[in-house]
This record gives C-alpha cells, sequence and structure tokens, in this order.
C-alpha cells in the first residue's frame, strides 16, 4: 500500500494541473450600480477541440472519509473540467488527487500523483488531459457546479488502480 502525501492547496502549488477557483487575490469590482462585486475570470474553459461546446451541469458527490483508497485516475482529452462547490461553509471539504498529462501508464501516473485538500468555496478547473480522481466529497454530501465538455470524440480516459494507494492526513 503506498501513501500519497497530501499537499497545501495554494495557486501555485496547483498550476502545473489548471487553476484554482478562489475569491482571494482574484479581479474584482462593482458592477450593476454597485450592488454586486464581480470576481471577473476566475478561469478559462477550454472545450473546442474536435467541435466540442461548454456545459454547466451538477454534480451531487457523495461522504466519503479519509483515509480514502483511490479506485481509478481519469481524465479529458478535449477540455477542461471544473468543479465549483455550492457551499458557504468553509470548513466543508473536497479531496483532489492529481498526476500530469504526460504521463500515459498506471505506473507513471501513480508515481507522480498529488493530493490536496479543497475547503468551503474553493473550486479547481482541471486542465485539459490533466489525470484526476473522480470527485471525492469528504465528510458530507456535496454539491458542485461542473464546467466541461459536450460534442464529439472520446473525452474520458480511465485507468483502473490494480495497486493500492491511500490519500490519509499524514
Amino acid at each position: 500500500m503506498t501513501h500519497v502525501k497530501l499537499l497545501q492547496l495554494t495557486r501555485e502549488n496547483f498550476a502545473p494541473f489548471g487553476e484554482l477557483l478562489m475569491l482571494d487575490g482574484a479581479e474584482h469590482f462593482p458592477i450593476n450600480r454597485g450592488s454586486t462585486e464581480r470576481y471577473h475570470a476566475l478561469s478559462q474553459v477550454d472545450v473546442q477541440s474536435n467541435g466540442g461546446a461548454p456545459i454547466i451541469s451538477l454534480f451531487r458527490g457523495q461522504a466519503f472519509q479519509l483515509p480514502f483508497q483511490l479506485s481509478v485516475m481519469e481524465r479529458h482529452p478535449l477540455g477542461s473540467q471544473a468543479f465549483i462547490p455550492l457551499t458557504k461553509d468553509p470548513l466543508q471539504r473536497y479531496l483532489v488527487i492529481v498526476a500530469k498529462p504526460c504521463y500515459q501508464t498506471e505506473i507513471e501516473i501513480t508515481q507522480n500523483l498529488c493530493a490536496f485538500i479543497a475547503h468551503g468555496f474553493t473550486g479547481v478547473s482541471y486542465a485539459k488531459g490533466v489525470w484526476h480522481h473522480p470527485l471525492v466529497s469528504l465528510d458530507e454530501v456535496s454539491d458542485f457546479i461542473v464546467v466541461d465538455r459536450k460534442g464529439p470524440g472520446n473525452n474520458c480516459d480511465e485507468i483502473e488502480l490494480t495497486s493500492q494507494f491511500i490519500v490519509d492526513r499524514v
């Protein structure tokens, strides 16, 4: 069994895998005669390969606990995929497990895994081709707005993990 180390979730640490969607440090300005604050262009949507179009969906993630055993990794070679939590609770958490898109085999992917815990309203946008574990809500059922791609072509590659990989508090 291999333990996957948890890293601190910062814009810099997550940059090789995509973008963080967070209000801290984001460009923002008032609109609607000052009644609304617009947090502008938190992420780019990259879904136009092969005639793709952006879609918005709601994902409801079931609750899991740490330690968590990984079962599969997936990637979307034709488009980015953003997860935006629908919560105001800063203690609500979800697990983010990623590997760079350049890896092709289970051994390469799993030797280069990174894991993060996202809190509250912080979202993630996986860049095109980034390997990631499917949604892992921690502690409670959680809802997410997901922006990703629909269109022709195979946009989901999966690798079932044959070895045991665990993410815990270590």
